[in-house]
C-alpha cells in the first residue's frame, strides 16, 4: 500500500495543489495529520479538498484553537489572529468538520498517526531525547508526526537512536529512505503550507509500505500569490514574508 501523507497544510491551496498534481498516481490512500487551517488564506478551499480526498485525518493544535477547544491565548499574537480571522470566514459545514476531527494518535493500515508527540498531541518533537518516548510507545513501526514543520525524523534500533535528515535535491523532487527490519521510525513529512526548515518548497512525504520505502518530497508552489492573498485578508507580515525563506 502506498500513502500520501500530508501535514500542516495551513489553509495554503496553492501548495497542496502543487503537491497534489506533483504525487498523482504515485498513492493508493491519502492521510493527514493535521493543522488543515491557520495563518493560511484558503481555509474553505483547503478543507472542501482534504474532506473530499483524504481517507484519514486527525487534528491540529489550530484546527481545534479555531473550533474553541483549544485557547487561542495560548498562541503568539500573529497566529491568534490568524485563529479569528479563519473562524470569522469559514463555511459552517467546513467549521463543523474540522470539530469533527479525531485526536491522535490513530492507527490506520500498519501506520500511526499523530500531530504532535504520541503523549501529547500538542507538544513539539524536535530532538532526539523528545522523539524516545514516542519511539517506544507507540504501537507502530512506522509513525508519522507533524507539527514542527521540520521534514524528517527518527530512527531507533537496538538502543541507538538516530536522526533523519533528508533534503529532496531540485532535479528530482523527493529523497528516499530505506525502512529496515527491526527498527522503529518517528516521520515527519514536513508542512504543506508553511515550511520552517530552510526550503520553502511544499513538503509531503509518500509511503510505500509494500517496498519499504518512504520518499521524502518537496515541490515548487506559486508564493507570491498565495503571499498576495494574505495580505488582501490582513495577514500579518512575519507569516507573509516566511513563505518566502521556508523559516
Amino acid at each position: 500500500m502506498r500513502f500520501l501523507v500530508l501535514s500542516d497544510i495551513h489553509a495554503n491551496s496553492t501548495a497542496l495543489a502543487a503537491a497534489l498534481s506533483a504525487s498523482e498516481g504515485r498513492w493508493e490512500r491519502c492521510v493527514c495529520l493535521g493543522d488543515l487551517v491557520g495563518y493560511g488564506p484558503d481555509p474553505n478551499e483547503v478543507v472542501g479538498r482534504v474532506r473530499d480526498l483524504v481517507d484519514t485525518v486527525i487534528r491540529g493544535n489550530h484546527d481545534k484553537a479555531v473550533c474553541g477547544m483549544k485557547a487561542a491565548e495560548d498562541f503568539n499574537p500573529a497566529a491568534r489572529t490568524a485563529v479569528e480571522w479563519t473562524r470569522s470566514h469559514l463555511l459552517p459545514e467546513a467549521l463543523e468538520y474540522l470539530c469533527m476531527l479525531p485526536a491522535g494518535p490513530v492507527e490506520t493500515y500498519g501506520l500511526t498517526l499523530v500531530h504532535g508527540a504520541i503523549h501529547d498531541e500538542d507538544e513539539y518533537v524536535f530532538t532526539p531525547a523528545q522523539a524516545l518516548d514516542g519511539l517506544l510507545a507507540s504501537p507502530s513501526g512506522v509513525t508519522f508526526f507533524g507539527h514542527t514543520h521540520f521534514q524528517g525524523g527518527f530512527s531507533y534500533r537496538n538502543d541507538r537512536l538516530e536522526v533523519i535528515q533528508l533534503r529532496a535535491p531540485q532535479a528530482t523532487g523527493f529523497a528516499a529512505l530505506r525502512l529496515e527490519s527491526g527498527t522503529r521510525y518517528l516521520l515527519n513529512p514536513g508542512s504543506i503550507g508553511q515550511p520552517r526548515d530552510g526550503d520553502p518548497r511544499a513538503a509531503f512525504a509518500i509511503a510505500d509500505l509494500d517496498h519499504e520505502v518512504v520518499e521524502f518530497w518537496r515541490v515548487p508552489y506559486d508564493i507570491t500569490a498565495v503571499q498576495k492573498r494574505m495580505n488582501e485578508a490582513g495577514a500579518a507580515e512575519p507569516l507573509i514574508s516566511r513563505l518566502t525563506f521556508g523559516r
